[in-house]
């Protein structure tokens, strides 16, 4: 492989790495900050208990997260200095702000939080956590604000062969970006939804603290249900984007090969890139692809064939990933629907199947997680920026492949390494439960 084949490989690599952290953090705060209000409001010591216990899940994973997402900063000027010479001016900005707003506030307040259970009163201590979700979210925000500007390009002017930003607002306010933050933001709270009901799953199957368990469960089935419909929600909103901004990505994740007015959905189909058509096609449902696409079972949909094969996304990844995320997020909605009607139910320890299928489930929400990544990034290729910069002309110059494959294989084994010691310390604090002595911290209770 060449220096750009690896520049990319090494992308994706820490990327979709980092990104098994991310979701979980951007969800499991939320719960945790709602979790520790209860207790403030309640002062029943089981929200307190609560928070510490899922608190400390949470600062395992944040602390993994922000390890591997430095590396990728680099990335930026080694591996793809071409790109950052040619729309740094743009894309530096959101992630500028990323770093000396949200982040800065997400390690703030995340310290005072750790250390301040027994120095401060409880209402700064929850108004810490609050702020550390805030954060959270916020960093999500700029991140995929940037990244919306590279799926659609807006607020800018060519100018001395590179891209300068002419309009802040229009990237602020860019409709891509804020329906593809709103998408990420709501799977991620899945991903924590189904993480916490699965690990109250395995206590609950085993008998531990029934009650400590079934109110994280019932919390979490709530959590996940709002969150799993949000998902359809958002995502029907932005596929839709996507068939007015990238109709050759919206093709791909139908395979649509001929352009055509009230085009109908295959349930059932293989795309054949060779032949540009589908190798088999069943079970059509009339006119939904035009509805899914503009919300109009009348409206033409573009077919792959439109476009240069030179500027045509792989179409198979794109389009079995789109189809495994879809059904993925279908099951997510019937089994926290399910989970929320079984967690009123007083014997929930004894629906031991259900229980068990939860515990399984708990990697699925990362694996549509990063499915969704394949369909967005895989999608808009050949394009490193929309219709502005082709990802070949991205790469640096002066970097080889030998150095890149070097590097790859270093970052491989190093995140092999941190994923094995996240595992295991997420394994192995979520089996050892809550702790029964609050001592040191319930001090925290006098202080107003």
């Amino acid at each position: 492989m060449d220096a750009l084949m690896l520049s990319r490989v090494q992308f994706a690599v820490t990327c979709m790495f980092h990104f098994i952290f991310v979701p979980l953090t951007l969800g499991i705060s939320i719960m945790i900050a709602w979790m520790e209000t209860r207790y403030v409001a309640s002062g029943d010591e089981m929200w307190l208990r609560m928070t510490k216990f899922w608190g400390k899940l949470f600062l395992i994973n944040f602390a993994l997260g922000v390890v591997t997402g430095i590396t990728m900063e680099f990335q930026f000027g080694m591996n793809w200095a071409e790109y950052s010479r040619y729309v740094g001016d743009i894309f530096g900005a959101p992630l500028a702000i990323e770093a000396t707003v949200a982040f800065f506030m997400e390690s703030v307040f995340i310290g005072l939080w750790i250390f301040g259970w027994d120095k401060v009163s409880k209402r700064v201590h929850l108004l810490s956590i609050w702020l550390v979700a805030l954060a959270t979210n916020l960093s999500g925000l700029w991140i995929l604000l940037a990244n919306g500007w590279m799926q659609h390009p807006v607020g800018y002017v060519l100018r001395n062969n590179r891209a300068e930003m002419v309009d802040f607002m229009a990237l602020v306010t860019n409709p891509y970006g804020l329906i593809k933050f709103g998408h990420q933001i709501v799977s991620g709270y899945t991903v924590a939804a189904f993480f916490v009901m699965g690990v109250s799953a395995w206590h609950l199957l085993r008998k531990n603290e029934v009650a400590f368990f079934k109110r994280s469960f019932r919390q979490a089935a709530l959590f996940g249900l709002v969150s799993s419909l949000l998902v359809a929600v958002i995502g029907d909103l932005h596929a839709v984007e996507i068939a007015k901004v990238q109709p050759a990505k919206f093709a791909a994740m139908e395979s649509i090969w001929e352009t055509q007015k009230g085009a109908g959905l295959n349930l059932f189909l293989l795309p054949d890139e060779k032949r540009e058509c589908n190798a088999f096609e069943r079970l059509c449902v009339p006119n939904m692809v035009s509805m899914l696409a503009f919300h109009d079972t009348a409206a033409e949909v573009r077919g792959l064939k439109d476009f240069p094969k030179d500027e045509r996304p792989p179409v198979l990844p794109v389009f079995l990933s789109f189809r495994a995320m879809v059904g993925l997020g279908t099951y997510f909605i019937l089994a926290s629907a399910l989970a929320v009607l079984l967690s009123f139910k007083k014997n929930l320890e004894e629906y031991r199947f259900f229980l068990t299928v939860l515990l399984f489930s708990i990697p699925l929400p990362y694996i549509a997680n990063q499915l969704g990544w394949i369909v967005a990034e895989v999608g808009r290729q050949p394009w490193i920026v929309y219709g502005v910069l082709k990802t070949a002309a991205g790469v640096s110059k002066n970097v080889s492949a030998v150095q890149v494959a070097v590097s790859l294989a270093g970052f491989t084994l190093l995140y092999g390494a941190l994923g094995a010691i996240d595992i295991y310390l997420l394994g192995k604090y979520a089996k050892k439960g809550p702790d029964n002595d609050l001592s040191g911290i319930i001090n925290v209770q006098g202080r107003d």
